[in-house]
């Protein structure tokens, strides 16, 4: 069903500046929408801080029935951080779960492992032979190239069923039936790698899926940051004028704060025949991704000679990092609960409903601005939209047969992907301003292209419930409605001022761009 809406042409002054104070107060509460350093002890590990997760159907060419999959981890990297640059943790394991029978339980899970190899790489000075200080001595172009000095190696183990229990089995690599990837170095600089793009692509793997006839992709390596805010003004009490962050005409009016950082991409591309359940027609699977690490860590006063040998680690792995829907635990989840959701599982997310169903940012809003209560934040309490959207999936979108309530991002591989041009940077929600028939955005999975900021916005005020219109249309509950909602239609104008849709992508996989140089 389409809804359209009939845009209002004059607005009262109290009402815009309701609109403007609340983007304002949003906006500064929503910048970590990409979940860089979200909580507390996160901030201490960024090895292991996962901040974006990308799922889609993909829309390269030729690339029909397959779903792309992006782990993004170690955020704001700088290109010039050299010596050691962005190595990934061989204490870690990093995963990608999916839950395809809506069950909330992984019912296939990606891990990921990694070796950081020092070669150790020695110059004769004088009489003596002595280990160089860098990452590379010499041009590097080829994978594992000999002027590496450390080479950094990964392994894929699919696990059905419990991701520590369940049945593990190495995914390899088509052709040479080796369960060893090579990753790609950090992108130094163009003396260091002069093509970086065409090294870059020699680290894309064809790869067999354990019980799955059909070949899948796989690139695992460093990237240009996809996600786009404007992060320096918005801490900066919101330092850009008002009549820009509510003119829909100026939504790209300010810098990207992040367009000179970089971050690790762990990417595949898999048919979607190899994710579905083969007990049930769903075509609806639900994702998240972890990160964990050693349960004890002793560090060595006198390490030795080698590679990240100051702490010595034991114990089980203990998650630290979960991420699904952009947004959660940056402004559903209160503070003291932050650690607590890093380490969750989501059959167990019951005990952070009340967050969803009652959430404090729309009356954070109101008391910054001295509105009254229930001037600007909706007031169709408990919020069954926020409920749907990031519990359960919208009905007839990406709603599993059967969902047990729990966050995940959740994507219809039925649902036909769009070429990247037709694309609504608005996902679901601009598709139905648009009248428009791309339902295969956020929160429909997430692409690139969607810009999950202003999405977001629209969402926490209540642009969901004035797009349910009076008759339910989408299933959020006949309280969820335009009455329940003080902004109106104006709500479908906020924006923090940088435009997701503009930002550089690959036509294809692994769809994130280029990083950028260290130096040119």
């Amino acid at each position: 069903m389409i809804v359209k809406f009939q845009r209002r042409i004059k607005f009262r002054s109290a009402l815009v500046m309701v609109c403007c104070t609340s983007m304002s107060m949003i906006a500064t509460l929503s910048v970590q929408a990409s979940s860089h350093r979200e909580a507390p002890f996160i901030t201490t590990q960024p090895k292991v801080d996962g901040t974006d997760l990308y799922a889609f159907n993909s829309y390269e060419n030729g690339r029909a029935g397959y779903v792309t999959l992006i782990a993004n981890y170690q955020p704001l990297q700088d290109p010039y951080g050299g010596p050691n640059y962005f190595k990934m943790d061989p204490n870690a394991i990093y995963e990608i779960h999916i839950d395809n029978n809506g069950d909330a339980k992984e019912d296939l899970t990606f891990q990921f492992r990694f070796q950081n190899i020092l070669k150790s790489i020695a110059l004769p000075i004088g009489s003596a032979s002595v280990p160089i200080p860098l990452t590379q001595a010499g041009t590097v172009n080829t994978p594992n190239s000999p002027a590496l000095n450390v080479n950094e190696k990964y392994t894929i183990t699919l696990i059905r069923g419990n991701r520590r229990t369940g049945q593990a089995t190495p995914i390899k690599q088509v052709g040479t039936g080796s369960a060893t990837f090579d990753k790609p170095v950090d992108n130094i600089g163009t003396k260091t790698i002069p093509d970086y793009a065409a090294y870059a692509a020699q680290h894309i793997y064809p790869i067999s899926i354990p019980g799955c006839a059909t070949p899948g992709r796989v690139f695992v390596g460093q990237r240009q940051e996809g996600f786009a805010v404007n992060l320096g003004a918005v801490f900066d009490l919101i330092n850009a004028p008002l009549s820009v962050l509510t003119n829909p005409a100026l939504i790209n009016a300010v810098p990207n704060t992040l367009a000179d950082k970089n971050i690790t991409s762990l990417a595949l591309e898999i048919h979607k025949s190899c994710l579905l359940s083969t007990a049930t027609a769903d075509p609806v699977i639900g994702l998240w991704t972890t990160a964990s690490i050693r349960q004890s860590q002793l560090v060595n006063p006198n390490p030795p000679s080698g590679h990240q040998t100051t702490v010595n680690v034991g114990g089980g792995f203990v998650q630290v990092s979960r991420l699904g829907m952009p947004l959660v635990n940056e402004l559903i989840i209160g503070l003291p609960d932050k650690d607590k959701f890093n380490g969750s599982l989501p059959q167990n997310d019951t005990q952070f409903a009340t967050y969803v169903s009652n959430p404090t940012l729309p009356r954070l809003v109101e008391i910054a601005m001295a509105l009254q209560p229930g001037s600007a934040a909706p007031r169709n309490l408990p919020r069954q939209d926020l409920v749907t959207t990031f519990l359960t999936g919208i009905n007839k979108i990406n709603r599993p047969l059967n969902p047990t309530p729990s966050e995940m991002l959740r994507l219809n591989t039925s649902i036909p992907a769009v070429p990247f041009a037709q694309q609504n940077r608005l996902g679901i929600v601009g598709n139905v301003l648009a009248g428009g028939s791309d339902n295969a955005g956020y929160p429909n999975g997430r692409r690139p292209k969607d810009d999950v900021v202003d999405i977001s916005l629209v969402v926490a005020m209540g642009g969901l419930c004035v797009a349910n219109g009076n008759n339910n249309a989408f299933g959020f509950g006949s309280d969820c409605n335009p009455s329940k909602v003080p902004l109106g239609t104006t709500v479908f104008k906020l924006h923090d001022g940088v435009d997701q849709a503009v930002q550089h992508f690959l036509p294809g996989f692994p769809y994130l761009n280029t990083p950028l140089p260290g130096a040119k």
